[in-house]
């Protein structure tokens, strides 16, 4: 148990927002992310809306692990925010999900209980996540492309092949680390969608 305790954790979120304040909204789904920046073992965050005239917004954030991630679902600057949302908000599902199969989670959709008013979401069991292997293998798709294409125009800066190969490392994996997050990941993961949710084949028995 403490072995899972320590991995980060992923939590999906989706709220119905009223279409008359989406200026609030916006607004108002921002400030939780910035006070979410402030709490130890922070890792990231980030909302999208469904579509354009949807109702549908979705949250994710992910934290190092259980304990850091319950600090802040526990805490009263969160709980703040949460009240100062009720009056547009809804939440209708949330979802939690260990390690790297979090940033999977867009490519399988989410498999949450609904809520009300009056309930809490509640999780339910969802599909498991692509084996390592192919989580793998859609990440090295994802930055072999994405490493290249970065290699090959910095060799255009000035000075740059003269700079101590750990600090060229290090700007290199600065740049790419959020490109490869926000962007590219997202992008590939939707793009391999089929494959990485085709079942593996059962072996016939042999006779």
């Amino acid at each position: 148990m403490a072995d899972t305790d320590a991995h980060p954790i992923t939590v999906a979120i989706e709220r119905r927002i009223d279409p008359t304040r989406t200026a609030e909204a916006t607004s108002w789904m921002q400030a939780g992310t910035d006070l979410a920046t402030a709490f130890p073992g922070f890792l990231g965050s980030g909302w999208v809306r469904a579509g354009e005239d949807s109702d549908l917004w979705y949250m994710l954030y992910r934290f190092r692990d259980i304990t850091t991630l319950e600090q802040w679902e526990t805490s009263s600057q969160r709980e703040w925010w949460l009240d100062s949302g009720r009056p547009f908000a809804r939440e209708e599902r949330t979802e939690r999900r260990t390690g790297i199969e979090g940033w999977f989670d867009a490519a399988f959709g989410s498999v949450l209980a609904p809520t009300d008013a009056t309930t809490s979401p509640v999780q339910q069991p969802v599909p498991p996540a692509p084996p390592r292997w192919k989580q793998a293998v859609t990440i090295w798709v994802g930055f072999f492309p994405t490493n290249l294409l970065a290699s090959w125009l910095l060799g255009f800066v000035p000075g740059f092949a003269e700079i101590p190969l750990p600090l060229r490392v290090l700007a290199t994996t600065l740049m790419l680390t959020p490109v490869m997050t926000y962007a590219v990941l997202p992008w590939v993961t939707r793009l391999l969608r089929p494959w990485l949710q085709r079942p593996p084949r059962s072996r016939k028995a042999s006779s």
